[in-house]
């Protein structure tokens, strides 16, 4: 595998996978918190309110906050794995334990946001506001959307196994200093 180049490609095509999950799942949720807020406008039993100029109503401004920031919690972390990962492709004598060490600490975020995305915020939300015609306007798929983040975790840490793989052979193969 590392001798014909592909398991170097392969690792860096993880590394990178988890921030374009991330990113899909941030953009899965304002699709659908932008249909469960045009439903709960449609819906009779609202009252009216504030509509932003994106169209969406409190509820749904609130909730795509939840979406974003959760996104960009786990987005960061993502960024931070990728950046650790190239760091120790490289034959590095210093330094690795303290980025496998901060790899170790960095799951906590990750956990954090996966935790956050499972609990689904736009229907925790719509129930605290009382907002039947938000819940019913959530697509289908909406609650499995938060699988992505378990996903990107899930690729980046076979990346960062790999990167460290390679960065341990190209240390070993290096001379010392």
């Amino acid at each position: 595998m590392a001798g014909n180049g592909r398991g170097r490609l392969a690792g860096l095509v993880l590394l990178a996978l988890g921030p374009v999950l991330v990113t899909v799942y941030a953009g899965l949720g304002l699709l659908a918190v932008r249909g469960a807020a045009a439903a709960q406008i449609a819906d009779p039993a609202w009252a009216g309110g504030r509509i932003s100029p994106g169209g969406l109503t409190s509820l749904g401004v609130d909730a795509w906050r939840m979406t974003w920031w959760t996104a960009l919690l786990v987005g960061v972390v993502a960024l931070a794995y990728t950046v650790i990962g190239l760091l120790l492709r490289r034959p590095l004598r210093r330094g690795r334990a303290f980025l496998l060490v901060l790899s170790g600490f960095l799951i906590f975020p990750y956990v954090l946001g996966c935790v956050v995305a499972l609990v689904n915020p736009a229907k925790l939300l719509a129930g605290l506001y009382g907002a039947s015609g938000f819940v019913s306007g959530l697509p289908s798929w909406q609650p499995a959307a938060a699988f992505l983040l378990l996903g990107a975790g899930a690729v980046q840490s076979v990346g960062l196994v790999v990167a460290a793989a390679q960065g341990r052979r190209a240390s070993a193969a290096r001379p010392p200093a």
